[in-house]
This record gives C-alpha cells, structure tokens and sequence, in this order.
C-alpha cells in the first residue's frame, strides 16, 4: 500500500503540484481512509522526501556503477548523459516531481537533497577533471563549469521532452552526448 500512495501522490503532485494536492486527494483516489495514509507516512512533507530520496538515491546509484566501470572518462560521461535522459524518459512524473517540488521541503530535509544532489554534479566534475588530466577533454576545459553544462542541458529536459515524441530517450542521449563532448575534446 506504501507504494501504492507514493506512486498516486507522485501523480497528483505532478498534475496539481504539491502544495495544491491535500492529503484527502490523495486517500480518495486510492479509496483509502486518511489513518492509512498516516500508517505509513507521518506527513505529506514525508512522502515528498521519500519521493525525493528515491529518486537521487537510484540515480546515485547507478552513476556509481558507471563510475566503477572501466570505460574511459569520455565514456563514462556519455553513460552518464544517457543515465539522465533514460531517468527522465523512464520517471517523467518523479523526474517533474524532483525538480519542481523541492522547494516545498522543509530545512532539513531540503539540505540532505542538496547534499545528495551535490554528490552526483561533483561525480561528474571529477570524472571530467580526470578525463582532462588524461588527455581526453581540452586541456582548457574548465570541469565544474561543464559539470553544471551537463546537468543543465540533461535535467531541463524534463520541462519539454516527450519519450513518446519524434525523438528516442537513446537519440536525444546521443544528441546531449554528441553536444556536449565535441565541446570538450
């Protein structure tokens, strides 16, 4: 049922926004009462935090294994382009969710996706800081600018791409990929 709510609230929050969807919304669309709603979250901050943290986490997740991974620094900021655009084509509603509702976290819980969020921008600061020192990017390329050009050009994507479009989740990868890269080298 924990999941059930999470992905209910995950759409309402994205078609009504977090602030403009109440707790009786999202009981309603479930046909559940508001004590099962409460069983499992104490709040509706909560459950956004909880949406939040299961987006970063899997995403950090998987930026790790490429990382890990003995691709070339190059390679490895491919994946994580395509790791971006895939999240997004594959979690469109937790993706808008992610980035639009943030705001709505309290202190606390909005400095520990900050955190998280960090972690992942200075993974690929470092990939592109090492991919550089090994004679793969320009040597001029400046890697915490690029690492924010990166996020920048792949997160916004959220705002306007459809998967189901003219243009494949792995076609705009390339595209960012090709973009971006011939930027560097």
């Amino acid at each position: 049922m924990k999941e059930k709510i999470t992905q209910h609230s995950i759409l309402l929050f994205e078609e009504k926004g977090f602030v403009e969807t109440s707790v009786q919304d999202i009981v309603e669309a479930l046909g559940v009462t508001k004590g099962t709603f409460y069983y499992y979250f104490t709040s509706k901050e909560q459950l956004l935090m909880e949406i939040h943290l299961g987006y970063i986490d899997r995403l950090l997740a998987r930026q790790q294994v490429i990382v890990e991974s003995g691709d070339s620094a190059r390679e490895k900021i491919s994946g994580m382009i395509r790791l971006l655009i895939m999240d997004i084509a594959s979690y469109g509603p937790s993706a808008r969710v992610f980035f639009r509702e943030v705001r709505h976290l309290g202190q606390e819980n909005a400095a520990e996706i900050r955190e998280k969020r960090e972690r992942f921008r200075l993974t690929i600061e470092q990939v592109l800081e090492r991919g550089k020192g090994a004679g793969e990017f320009r040597e001029d390329m400046e890697p915490g600018i690029t690492a924010f050009a990166v996020l920048g050009i792949t997160n916004w994507s959220y705002q306007w791409y459809n998967p189901a479009g003219e243009i494949s989740p792995d076609h705009l990868a390339a595209i960012y990929t090709t973009l971006i890269l011939q930027g560097i080298e």
